[in-house]
């Protein structure tokens, strides 16, 4: 979820749009259709992962595991946003875990500093007018906004250690479009954080989303207002739209020739004690660093990625228009979706196929027989 140069790209103006209509209309949306397998491939599924890598450990850090440990998926690279925190530490904690797993060949490019518009001041009166956002990531996790501090801080002591591989030369918005040139039409873009490099690129290079082969995202989460009450009200926050809305629709609205959302569905599995045990029951060094920064949280993006690796895990989805609300009320940033028969003349929503049901047993099984393998995949 994270890079550099986001922080002098300021927009003068986003458009905002209101979901009045799209609320009345949501219950309408979509039949379900079934998940389509991904097309047979010559070579390695060519993969670069946009993410929030707050570390160490958690989901941010084990997404890694689907894509360097399946030998049919090439990891051009990883772009850091901040988001679940600040961009310079992920990033840290990210190149220090390759190191541990013995895969620091893998670029990791330090991206957007901060949101497009939102700011920690913006989102502390947001709280004030509609209520308590319960995680804020780089501005106050689980705790209060107004001890958040507004600029990136330096970064503080590592309990892993400190990483001695550099990051990149290039900053995540450059590296994303100069991968995804080199590889027209063939790369996966799998982001699991705040959309921002994202949209900086799209700026950037009109052509970026187009050339790519497709995008996969963790965020978008519907229906989730009751689980607000009934459940886990963090887990019912869709954070990555949250912390920067219109990173979220510029990205998602931008020419895709495919766009898969793993939203509410990335709810239902957890990273537990039990399952903990099976991991670790093998003594590697990435099942050791699991181990020892063990968090009970919902695999979100370890479910992304493995989608991303093996599309086949879909058991049920459906297609319809999404958008995340822009407008500065109480949804600002959440995610809806219309039919496409009730969608506003010339709107620029998109379909996109939008995961329910995954394959249960078989993502837990390849999870873990992944993360207990000795070593990732070698660079192809």
């Amino acid at each position: 979820m994270h890079s550099g140069q986001g922080d002098c790209c300021v927009f003068s103006s986003i458009l905002s749009r209101s979901t009045r209509l799209a609320a009345t209309v949501a219950a309408l949306a979509c039949m379900a259709v079934p998940a389509m397998a991904a097309p047979a491939t010559t070579g390695p599924e060519l993969v670069i992962e946009d993410n929030d890598f707050l570390g160490p450990g958690g989901s941010d850090q084990l997404s890694t595991i689907p894509l360097l440990f399946n030998p049919n998926v090439r990891v051009l690279g990883f772009t850091v946003v901040s988001g679940d925190g600040w961009e310079n530490a992920e990033s840290a904690h990210l190149r220090r875990l390759l190191e541990i797993i013995g895969r620091a060949d893998v670029p990791v490019a330090d991206g957007a500093v901060y949101p497009l518009v939102n700011t920690r001041a913006e989102m502390r009166l947001h709280e004030q007018q509609y209520g308590a956002i319960p995680w804020k990531g780089a501005w106050g996790g689980l705790g209060s906004i107004d001890t958040a501090p507004d600029a990136q801080p330096a970064i503080g002591t590592m309990k892993e250690g400190a990483p001695h591989t550099p990051p990149a030369r290039q900053g995540a918005v450059q590296f994303l479009i100069e991968q995804v040139h080199a590889h027209p039409h063939e790369v996966t873009i799998v982001a699991a954080g705040p959309l921002t490099n994202l949209a900086l690129a799209i700026r950037e290079d009109p052509t970026f989303a187009e050339t790519a082969k497709q995008l996969i995202f963790m965020g978008g989460m519907l229906d989730t207002s009751m689980m607000s009450i009934t459940g886990n009200a963090d887990f019912a926050s869709d954070f990555n739209m949250i912390f920067d809305p219109e990173a979220a629709h510029i990205t998602l609205t931008a020419p895709w020739k495919a766009i898969t959302v793993v939203g509410s569905v990335s709810n239902d599995l957890m990273l537990s004690r039990e399952y903990l045990g099976q991991i670790t029951s093998k003594k590697t060094p990435l099942t050791t660093y699991i181990g020892s920064y063990y968090d009970p949280l919902p695999m979100w993006d370890e479910m992304t990625t493995a989608i991303a690796a093996d599309p086949t895990l879909v058991t049920a989805a459906v297609d319809a228009r999404m958008d995340i609300d822009t407008s500065r009320g109480p949804h600002y940033g959440h995610a809806f979706v219309v039919p496409a028969a009730l969608a506003p003349k010339d709107s620029p929503m998109r379909v996109m196929h939008i995961v329910r049901s995954i394959d249960e047993k078989r993502f837990r099984e390849t999870f873990a027989h992944e993360a207990q393998t000795d070593l990732a995949a070698p660079a192809r």
